[in-house]
């Protein structure tokens, strides 16, 4: 049998006897990690990657050109001791250019993608090329699960495992395997991603989402697998947490100005309800009663959701339950409409070009 230690999958060879538990695999898995400024968890990430029970593995890393710290070295240093570990390098920058170009270095028949910012079980490669191999599925993903370690970061983590929270996101909260329109950090054939033409080099955010869309458009299936964990180091701090998700509602809109027919009620349904507490805002400066009615309905079901799920907190980490609801909630919100203010912006600065020429 191909021995998976030799990167280049060549006759080097050994016994049953020698192999560990799925040495035995045929198939040549690529996992792929883009990574920016992860040195304190890149060590991690590998860690899981490296004792995956299924060993045929070409692991690829590639390190943002933007990288401040030392992701590289401690990929290099990771490299030397496993030859499966390759690092490539993205001068440009940007996550879909990153997940392109460990593509276009793929050797394996299963790509595999894993964030630098999680942890999996030694079974999840293996489960992940299971469900490949049934020839159901483009795509596989499994459940994404945050982790906390500060006591808001426990409550964010939390609030991400809330359909209050995420909506309709099944991968963050689902219990039953079925098929979906998105998965995590999913699993696909090599060959049908370079079909596809890869992840989409113009987006900042929503390079996932997007290419899922388009795998479902040319007529592929999405699985869910609960079975399958993801272990997610989410963000530790309410600002931060904001942040990540004011750039996800931005990149909402380019990716709804690609495909208009991708987008679902629960996209428009937080940007709608911003619009109404800036409504009810305007509202409360002459009829402050009639505002607090608009907002009622929301306060009482974020108070409710709340307790729900900070009760099995540590006491520390429920009081930034709420706040971490409303900085996932207004965050998107006010992303999709800068969005939508950008994407304003270059239409009239495109008809201006044009009236000029």
């Amino acid at each position: 049998m191909t021995d998976p230690s030799d990167p280049s999958g060549a006759a080097r060879t050994t016994t049953e006897a020698d192999a560990g538990p799925g040495v035995g695999e045929s198939d040549l898995v690529t996992v792929i990690m883009p990574a920016r400024d992860e040195e304190k968890f890149i060590g991690a990430a590998l860690d899981g990657i490296q004792a995956q029970d299924y060993r045929n593995l070409q692991i690829v890393v590639v390190v943002d050109g933007a990288t401040r710290d030392r992701t590289a070295e401690v990929v290099e240093e990771r490299a030397a001791a496993d030859p499966r570990i390759e690092l490539l390098h993205n001068p440009q920058g940007g996550i879909p250019r990153a997940l392109n170009i460990a593509l276009a270095a793929a050797r394996g028949r299963w790509l595999v993608r894993v964030d630098a910012h999680s942890t999996v079980g030694t079974d999840y490669v293996r489960k992940n090329v299971s469900r490949l191999q049934e020839g159901r599925w483009g795509g596989v993903g499994g459940r994404k699960d945050g982790h906390g370690v500060t006591p808001a970061g426990r409550a964010i983590a939390a609030a991400l495992g809330s359909p209050f929270g995420v909506g309709g996101s099944v991968y963050h909260h689902g219990e039953v395997e079925q098929e979906v329109d998105h998965v995590p950090f999913g699993a696909y054939p090599v060959a049908l991603l370079r079909e596809l033409g890869g992840w989409d080099e113009d987006l900042v955010a929503n390079e996932d989402y997007e290419f899922d869309y388009r795998l479902r458009m040319a007529g592929h299936r999405l699985l869910f697998d609960p079975d399958i964990k993801i272990r997610w180091h989410s963000r530790q701090t309410i600002g931060d947490l904001y942040k990540q998700y004011r750039r996800y509602g931005h990149g909402k809109v380019a990716v709804a100005l690609k495909h208009p027919a991708s987008m679902r009620p629960r996209h428009v349904l937080v940007p709608a309800f911003l619009a109404w507490l800036v409504l009810a805002g305007l509202v409360a400066l002459r009829r402050p009663r009639i505002a607090a009615a608009m907002v009622a309905p929301y306060a009482a079901a974020l108070t409710a959701a709340s307790v729900k799920t900070g009760r099995d907190l540590p006491r520390e980490s429920r009081k930034y339950v709420a706040p971490a609801f409303l900085a996932m909630h207004i965050g998107w919100g006010v992303g999709f409409w800068a969005g939508v203010a950008d994407a304003l912006r270059r239409a009239v600065s495109r008809s201006d070009d044009r009236r000029a020429a």
